[in-house]
């Protein structure tokens, strides 16, 4: 069977086994098994819809949940002596879910599609192509961010030659480097780039529109320059202040500078399938996780009277007599509560919104929001040399963060569930200046607000990143509990190989086993 067989024979049979998307998307597009250029736009919205990047329950339940709340505490957990141990099994899931039949497998189906085309018909997919790239990149950076060096470059050979290749592991720091350096390209692309209608049908992350996804790659990129920043400084500022003065050609997710902004039309941000009916309340229950933090709520948002309260959690009760008894106020069980204490006292506690996390069907996955990269801004300017701006981004990153939630929590106004007004100006203005949270002190003082504040505003849903952030910073201070478990009694700087992977691709696993400890930092972990 000679090369070019192998290929159009693969393309048939991934087309024609094209199953990535739920039925409802089946229904709305054309059928990428008509034509090889149909295949692209598939393959495109196949990559889009990502239950890793949508808050589904297995995601959430075996990994984000079980793993990153707990070692940032943006979520509750039962304390154990195996709280800080990882299940293999989920790490796999995980980690297959990337490769293969994950998001990077279906970018090779891709690239072998686009190498087909005529040169004439490539400029018309050309869009396609690029808008995967920033999805990739984004999803390799966490990979990274979570293991350290991984397969990339020759993972997924199957499409592009016709056999399978054990992948390389390659080093953390020069992917990452390739990144930033690709989507600068990237953006230089989608400055001129015009949107088509089958970009528009196929595109369901924002449905066509250019300008969104050049911000996107543009906000990638810069919370990829701020993650390195402490291990590369210079590189990091030169890059990071040449986007920052230069925003027209730099545009960004940032809200455009408005505080109560339209996070469903600004963000970018992947909504549910209409035909949803799925929530993350199993998933919180499970853990259980649904109890209030105590960090965040009693050292945090309390002090502070933060108006995000309402919206984040419930003030629970207790029942009596059958007559439940509404809790008087907010407040959290305390972090060194044993399981006992937790199972017999947690009425008294609040527990998280039931609109706004528990039962809201509505909930999109979260891929970049205007308060992310507005806390990114106020970090590059305090530490590179313009207070005023630094504080500026700092306070609209804020109001910003008080929007999206809010935002959330009325997704479900025509639910049933009871939801909340967005509160008024002057209450939020008030909350920025003349509390815990205002923008106050020596410099240390005010890295330690954008930084805690911005842990507060990723939360649980995005729980990667908080745990990344923290890593980086070692913010917020938290009280880090110690588990009994021998060799896991505090949480890891990164996640172990998962088995499969090592047992699959054994002889080049060789070169990492050195590094594949749990103590093991990310490179640009230096804190």
């Amino acid at each position: 069977m000679n090369k070019l067989f192998q290929i159009i024979l693969f393309l048939m049979l991934s087309v024609f086994c094209f199953t990535g998307c739920k039925t409802e998307l089946e229904d709305s597009f054309e059928n990428p098994d008509q034509t090889t250029e149909a295949s692209i736009p598939g393959f495109f919205t196949d990559i889009l819809n990502n239950d890793r990047v949508r808050p589904s329950y297995w995601h959430y339940r075996t990994f984000i949940l079980s793993r990153q709340a707990i070692y940032t505490q943006t979520a509750s957990f039962i304390p154990s002596n195996n709280m800080y141990q990882p299940n293999d099994g989920y790490s796999y899931d995980y980690w297959k879910d990337f490769y293969s039949p994950g998001v990077l497998g279906v970018y090779r189906k891709m690239e072998v599609a686009y190498d087909a085309l005529p040169e004439e018909e490539k400029a018309n997919q050309e869009i396609f192509m690029q808008a995967a790239k920033v999805i990739i990149y984004d999803e390799a950076s966490k990979m990274i961010d979570n293991f350290g060096d991984i397969p990339f470059s020759e993972a997924g050979s199957l499409p592009g030659n016709g056999t399978i290749v054990k992948p390389k592991f390659e080093d953390q720091k020069e992917l990452y480097y390739s990144f930033i350096t690709s989507l600068k390209a990237i953006n230089e692309f989608f400055s001129t780039a015009e949107t088509t209608p089958y970009f528009s049908k196929y595109d369901i992350l924002s449905s066509g529109v250019v300008d969104k996804w050049r911000r996107y790659t543009n906000s990638l990129r810069l919370r990829l320059l701020m993650r390195i920043s402490n291990v590369d400084e210079a590189m990091a500022q030169t890059e990071v202040m040449e986007m920052l003065s230069n925003p027209s050609d730099y545009p960004l997710i940032d809200g455009n500078g408005i505080a109560n902004y339209s996070p469903g039309s600004l963000d970018m941000l992947l909504q549910p399938l209409t035909t949803n009916t799925s929530t993350l309340r199993d998933a919180l229950l499970e853990g259980p996780n649904h109890y209030a933090s105590d960090y965040m709520l009693n050292e945090i948002m309390k002090p502070a009277d933060d108006p995000r309260i309402p919206v984040f959690y419930d003030k629970f009760g207790v029942t009596t007599n059958g007559k439940f008894v509404q809790n008087k106020e907010y407040n959290a069980m305390p972090i060194t509560f044993t399981e006992t204490q937790m199972l017999s006292n947690y009425q008294k506690y609040a527990v998280i919104d039931s609109a706004t996390f528990f039962d809201n069907k509505h909930l999109p996955g979260i891929v970049a929001t205007a308060s992310e990269t507005n806390f990114n801004k106020a970090e590059a300017y305090l530490r590179w040399g313009d207070d005023g701006a630094a504080k500026d981004a700092y306070n609209m990153a804020i109001k910003q963060s008080v929007t999206f939630y809010y935002y959330l929590n009325n997704l479900m106004a025509t639910e049933g569930l009871k939801v909340e007004p967005l509160p008024a100006d002057n209450v939020v203005n008030d909350f920025i200046e003349n509390s815990t949270v205002s923008y106050t002190g020596a410099a240390s003082a005010k890295f330690e607000l954008i930084l805690t504040q911005k842990w507060l505003h990723y939360g649980f849903l995005q729980g990667q990143h908080a745990w990344s952030e923290y890593r980086r910073t070692g913010y917020p201070k938290i009280t880090v509990l110690t588990a009994g478990l021998a060799n896991y009694a505090t949480p890891p700087m990164r996640f172990l190989y998962p088995t499969g992977e090592v047992s699959n691709n054994s002889e080049n696993y060789e070169a990492v086993r050195a590094k594949d400890t749990r103590e093991t930092k990310i490179f640009w972990d230096v804190d």
